[in-house]
């Protein structure tokens, strides 16, 4: 007897469920990009993500928002059935995220520390958004399987 599935008939794996806002470059953003983020696992039965991702969130788009002159921020959330891709896009292709000397104790500058020790895998990447403009894309993952070196 074989137990293996045939391919043919095998179901076909659940396509991400992709998500996207575009939202002004203001104080307001961080707060409204984390929300989102937190009612999108919640209502798509990933809640166990949600404080992790909303953290996450916050520090890079308040980054965008106090060190680029960027006009908009852009969110995107990919969920797949085991993982979440979150990459936050602003037009500041100079502006390179920097590590700030001192401690985790420190109240700023904690982002990219933070990026490593909760992320599964991280990075940065220039290139377009996904409407075709030049854009800086810093972007996250939690989940998976398996142990993903950080990106830098």
């Amino acid at each position: 007897m074989d137990l293996d599935p045939d391919p043919d008939t095998s179901p076909a794996p659940h396509p991400p469920q992709i998500y996207r806002l575009r939202t002004p470059n203001s104080p307001t953003s961080p707060k409204i990009c984390r929300d989102l983020v937190a009612l999108l696992l919640q209502v798509t039965g990933h809640p166990h993500h949600a404080d992790t991702a909303k953290l996450l969130v916050s520090e890079i788009v308040t980054n965008v928002n106090l060190h680029t002159d960027s006009l908009a921020v852009r969110l995107e959330v990919v969920l797949r059935h085991d993982r979440l891709r979150v990459s936050v896009y602003d037009d500041a292709l100079d502006a390179d995220p920097h590590q700030k000397p001192g401690d985790a104790y420190d109240e700023n500058g904690r982002g990219l520390l933070l990026l490593t020790g909760l992320a599964r895998d991280w990075g940065v990447q220039r290139g377009t958004n996904p409407h075709g403009t030049p854009a800086k894309q810093i972007w996250f993952e939690l989940g998976g399987t398996g142990t993903g070196a950080p990106g830098r």
